[in-house]
């Protein structure tokens, strides 16, 4: 079945709609839905409205001219305004290098934030990292078009080391009490269990890496990114949550953009990237995924950021051209086959 028998006609023209306050819809569905080359007329006109008005340049705007946003150094804090957040946001937004205030945020988020052990860390100290915070940069960074960058390839080898146990080119991980503290997944912040939140953002960014450019340890990250996240069903998300009684909500609440907290429609982003379409094990989550589209063929805002981030996106409990944009991407992957 191809995707797209999935999608309803007029939601899918209301994402390529020319929309002065959400332009980078139209261009990602006219790439990503409807698989138009790069050199598209059509697809070079939409991605330089995206840099024209909307999102991308108002997050711009607000850059030092060094490349950082609000404070110099690693760059987590301030959430949600300082550089980690906004090269996460423009990522999810359509943004990329040939802009040359994104290729400088890039570069310098890993001139600062890549620490002697050549990991992400909000310290530039190993104590300081965690899988979600390796694996939404690792995503974005790619997505961005870093991906020849040695820097940003001996992050994501240090990523996969530190999830494997295997050494760092030769040198023992070192796991602390804060940030991660043990191989597969564990970490402070989940009660030193393993954090579905954090193994989802790290096999997003090893679904961007091509599969015959993955090293024996990033292969070794991806089968238990899989393993982990296929250890219960996708639809119930009942992860190990030890500071809670019961799943969090979050998981079922789809919202746009998406930082280190996720949802279930990202546990499907992330294994579809790595091959998994059309697996019978990813189905109830699928179903759970359309069950959430509206009688008009959408999906609704159930999560947002907004007066935290330097730009609002939509209004909650409204129908989303983000989220739909999101689900239709999914939908058409699952069902490719």
């Amino acid at each position: 079945m191809n995707g797209m028998e999935k999608v309803n006609k007029q939601t899918l023209e209301w994402l390529l709609e020319e929309d002065p306050l959400n332009p980078g819809v139209r261009y990602l569905a006219l790439r990503d839905l409807e698989d138009r080359a790069v050199n598209d007329p059509l697809v070079i006109a939409a991605r330089q409205a995206a840099l024209a008005s909307g999102q991308i340049p108002a997050i711009l705007t607000q850059q030092d001219a060094q490349g950082f946003w609000v404070e110099p150094g690693p760059g987590y804090l301030p959430k949600y305004r300082s550089i980690v957040w906004q090269v996460i946001f423009l990522a999810q937004l359509g943004a990329d290098v040939r802009e040359e205030r994104v290729y400088k945020a890039c570069d310098y988020l890993l001139s600062h934030a890549i620490g002697k052990f050549e990991g992400f860390s909000m310290t530039a100290t190993p104590s300081g990292t965690a899988h979600c915070l390796q694996g939404n940069l690792g995503t974005a960074l790619l997505t961005l078009g870093m991906g020849v960058d040695e820097r940003l390839r001996h992050a994501l080898e240090w990523m996969a080391c530190s999830i494997t146990g295997d050494p760092y080119q030769g040198v023992p991980i070192h796991y602390y009490r804060s940030g991660i503290s043990g191989p597969g997944f564990l970490c402070s912040a989940n009660d030193h269990q393993p954090c579905a939140w954090g193994a989802v953002k790290v096999a997003l960014a090893l679904a961007k890496v091509p599969a015959d450019q993955r090293t024996p340890a990033m292969r070794k990250a991806v089968q238990m990114c899989v393993d982990f996240l296929l250890s219960t069903d996708p639809a119930g998300a009942d992860y190990p949550h030890p500071y809670a009684p019961k799943t969090s909500t979050s998981w079922f609440k789809f919202g746009f953009p998406v930082f280190y907290i996720t949802d279930v429609l990202q546990i499907l982003e992330a294994l579809l990237g790595l091959g998994l379409a059309g697996d019978e094990r990813l189905l109830a989550a699928i179903k759970l995924l359309e069950s959430k589209q509206d009688t008009h063929g959408c999906w609704i805002m159930e999560y947002t950021y907004n007066g935290k981030t330097w730009v609002d996106i939509e209004e909650k409990k409204q129908p989303s051209k983000w989220v739909t944009l999101r689900a239709l991407r999914v939908l058409k992957q699952y069902y490719r086959l």
